[in-house]
């Protein structure tokens, strides 16, 4: 089993900026795919961003960002702590959502766009972007 605690979300305005901390605990192997994404009400889950371990990829990990967030959004590892950011700078009203991150163990060469291919899911964290 593996545990994925999202924390960071909070309230800012537009322009701001906010780093998103998903911490993993459990069986995590060296092939996985993880990834970050939202809902805002009223709307599906949306991707963001996700990335191949780099077992799995000939470079340090294959990234995947949405077009809306290319530029602004980055992602980040610390393996040592088994932790995932999402860094979120220029904030608009539209990222406001709750953010999930997700991740997919073993090898895995799919979309990663679509939610039915993680298995693992966080409880979310909130992110309101004020106009």
């Amino acid at each position: 089993q593996v545990q994925l605690v999202e924390s960071g979300g909070g309230l800012v305005q537009t322009g701001g900026s906010l780093r998103l901390s998903c911490a993993a605990s459990g069986r995590i192997f060296s092939n996985y795919v993880m990834g970050w994404f939202r809902q805002a009400p009223g709307k599906e889950r949306e991707f963001v961003v996700a990335f191949r371990s780099s077992a799995i990829s000939r470079a340090d990990g294959s990234t995947y960002y949405i077009d809306s967030v290319k530029g602004r959004f980055t992602i980040s590892r610390n393996n040592a702590r088994n932790t995932v950011y999402l860094q979120m700078n220029s904030l608009k009203p539209e990222d406001t959502a709750v953010y999930y991150c997700a991740v997919r163990l073993g090898y895995y060469s799919g979309d990663l766009w679509y939610t039915g291919a993680y298995d693992y899911w966080g409880q979310g964290t909130q992110v309101t972007v004020s106009s």
